[in-house]
């Protein structure tokens, strides 16, 4: 699995971010305008002492990302507009956990190609625009690591039958 960060802003997100992947194993992919030096404080610190072991990958564009993507339905993108519930993702070990910019979202043209693979984290209050980056990333990363545990589980059980 991989967490991808479009055109991310907000150093202590990222840092944080980073801290959940090594945490999990999963390597990290950032895209696009990085809104900081990748050697920032504010990120190293949220990240403490785990930058060593974070697996990291930078790409200028989604188009260079994409070329070393197999299968497109393996990517499933994660904002406040989309139709479906993030529980309801198809999460697979080689799943791609897709999130836009803390300040814009994504980019306007994802919401229309994407649309079918884009989930959103329901909020009962309109009062909040949309949860922090870190703590979104974080809810999706263990929804998506609970899934995969329970189908592992089940398919064990069906092929033990």
């Amino acid at each position: 699995m991989k967490v991808v960060l479009i055109n991310p802003q907000i150093p202590p997100n990222t840092g944080n971010i980073a801290r959940t992947c090594v945490a999990n194993e999963i390597e990290l992919i950032l895209i696009g305008k990085i809104g900081f030096d990748l050697s920032d404080k504010a990120l190293k610190r949220a990240g403490l002492d785990y930058w060593k072991y974070v697996k990291l990958k930078v790409y200028n564009s989604f188009e260079d990302f994409l070329s070393e993507v197999s299968d497109l339905k393996k990517l499933l993108f994660f904002s406040t507009h989309g139709k479906k519930l993030f529980w309801d993702a198809p999460y697979t070990e080689q799943s791609y956990l897709i999130f836009g910019s803390e300040t814009s979202g994504f980019p306007k043209s994802f919401y229309k190609e994407y649309m079918r693979q884009m989930y959103k984290i329901p909020m009962k209050s309109n009062l909040v625009r949309s949860l922090n980056l870190a703590t979104s990333c974080g809810i999706v990363v263990y929804e998506a690591l609970r899934h995969i545990t329970y189908d592992k589980i089940i398919n064990n059980l069906i092929d033990s039958k």
